[in-house]
């Protein structure tokens, strides 16, 4: 993870905590969330110190990311990761943003590619409303039936 100073953070395991340990975490949020030349970004808030993040693809974490102050924000991060071209196929890639100190998700990305999977999508979906509207007709003359 890159901490926009050059140097890279490590990742650390979950933390031991003192019995006389105060939790003091705060809620992360993410906002603001697009893709730009390739280039994910969003903004996490609600953390006070430089965030051990990664973005997971297929159980990998993804290189590049970089994690800056949010200018004016105390709290407030600039997460940025290219999103690698290995990782673009056709069908439905899910990307996890997760906090590695606690493993926690703070948020996902989606990238949907290929005009065939469109097609399929909308192809399911007209299968199951047809299917829906099946299972009302047989529920409703069952209904009947039984009454009389």
């Amino acid at each position: 993870m890159g901490t926009g100073h050059g140097r890279r953070a490590r990742s650390i395991g979950r933390p031991t905590l003192g019995p006389h340990h105060e939790d003091r975490r705060m809620t992360a949020t993410l906002s603001g969330a697009s893709i730009r030349a390739g280039v994910w970004e969003a903004i996490v808030t609600g953390i006070a110190v430089l965030p051990a993040l990664e973005v997971m693809h297929l159980e990998r974490a993804l290189p590049g990311l970089n994690c800056t102050p949010f200018e004016g924000q105390p709290g407030a991060w600039r997460v940025r990761v290219p999103i690698p071209v290995e990782a673009l196929h056709d069908g439905v890639q899910t990307f996890v943003l997760r906090n590695t100190v606690d493993e926690t998700r703070l948020g996902h990305f989606t990238l949907i590619a290929g005009v065939a999977m469109e097609d399929d999508i909308r192809a399911e979906i007209d299968l199951l409303r047809a299917e829906l509207d099946m299972l009302k007709r047989a529920f409703r003359r069952h209904c009947l039936e039984t009454a009389g």
